[in-house]
């Protein structure tokens, strides 16, 4: 990052639900007034905000305005994020720009969104023509095209996306925040006769949508230390990209933008991935985080199955991941879920993660993934390495 001073101050994320009845509106305010509760902040002390654009509310243009305002905010910095799963992360890297250009200096980055209650979403563009074809099922289907695509090319052992599916769900048995119908174990032959909807992708290969929200403080280490604030993370590196190899009529849909996004993360942190204490994926789908392996460096590029059935996942393990469970086992909220991902890590990093705290969590590796389009890979991809 530009600038190493700025920290995570503390974090807040909600119990995620399924048709809470709440908007994403009401589901901020409970975000963020535990937020305030957990570090003390006064509201009237908070003058950056950044909020992910939501699902549940439709294309509304002032959707960071109207949450400003039903939050009772009053900032002199606003964002709205709108690369979905990439957001919160692409919200604390902006945060930190507006804190170190002088614009803000107490920020809030907010992701709340109810999908599960209301679905106001409209793609427009030529999206229905062209990207999502008649006949196409949304997400799942087009994830089925991608794993047979790597499939094809590469091999797909089965087992493998099932043991990333058991893993999160033993992790999300530990997970009081996850949704109640996740918190029970789940078997290799549990998966393995779970019944395909977008072949050869399987129910138990997807998220569940729900509602939920979580927030981060954002603010300089002297601010956060002014404050009493103790607990800290460090952003140390972020990078993103949109529209990987957009110019290529027919690029090859197993090769994300990741692969462009990785090697700058690690550039920038001076990390690598033998250096990582845990991985905090976007898991909208069991392939996407067998893939993430691949496009960081934790295997070569189509040995992610025997990567992952050689390797510790748990939360005990060589590589934990995603120790809450991710949005595979604890569910999905909308367009905050990646929200969701980031917070396990700070918690993780605090030392609060209870019954699942990795045993040596310096430093996490947080990932986010935006917009799926038909036939190609996944239109944002952004990741951020964390440091205690």
């Amino acid at each position: 990052m530009a600038r190493t001073d700025v920290v995570i101050a503390g974090f807040s994320e909600t119990k995620v639900a399924y048709q809470s009845g709440r908007s994403a509106y009401g589901l901020a305010g409970l975000a963020l007034s535990d937020l305030l509760e957990r570090t003390g902040i006064e509201k009237k002390e908070i003058d950056g905000l950044s909020v992910t654009l939501a699902l549940s509310e439709g294309s509304n243009p002032f959707f960071a305005v109207y949450m400003a305002d039903a939050l009772g905010l009053e900032p002199t910095w606003l964002n709205a994020g709108g690369i979905g799963g990439c957001s919160a992360t692409g919200g604390v890297a902006r945060a930190i720009s507006a804190i170190r250009d002088g614009m803000c200096r107490v920020a809030v980055v907010m992701s709340a969104d109810a999908p599960s209650t209301a679905w106001r979403s409209n793609y427009g563009a030529y999206r229905p023509e062209f990207q999502d074809p008649q006949g196409v099922q949304g997400p799942p289907a087009t994830f089925g095209l991608l794993m047979s695509r790597y499939d094809h090319q590469y091999g797909l052992d089965p087992r493998a996306l099932g043991k990333i599916a058991i893993t999160q769900r033993e992790h999300a048995l530990h997970n009081p925040n996850a949704l109640e119908k996740f918190r029970k174990p789940l078997t290799m032959d549990d998966y393995l006769a779970s019944r395909p909807i977008a072949d050869p992708l399987r129910i138990l290969d997807c998220v569940m949508f729900c509602d939920g929200a979580n927030a981060f403080l954002v603010m300089s280490e002297e601010e956060a230390r002014a404050r009493g604030l103790e607990k800290m993370v460090r952003p140390t590196a972020y990078a993103e990209v949109t529209n990987y190899r957009g110019s290529d009529a027919a690029p090859d849909i197993t090769e994300s933008g990741f692969y462009q996004v990785a090697p700058k993360v690690f550039g920038k942190s001076g990390l690598s991935p033998a250096d990582i204490d845990m991985f905090q994926p976007y898991d909208d789908f069991t392939v996407a985080v067998l893939m993430q392996f691949e496009a960081f460096g934790f295997c070569r590029t189509g040995q992610g199955s025997a990567y992952v059935n050689d390797t510790d996942l748990s939360y005990r393990g060589s590589l934990p991941l995603n120790t809450g469970g991710g949005q595979i086992s604890a569910g999905q909220p909308g367009l905050a879920s990646g929200g969701l991902n980031l917070a396990e890590a700070v918690r993780q990093l605090f030392g609060e993660g209870g019954e699942r705290q990795v045993a040596r969590a310096r430093n996490a590796l947080v990932t986010g993934i935006g917009v799926i389009p038909y036939g190609r890979n996944w239109g944002c991809s952004a990741a951020m390495i964390l440091e205690a």
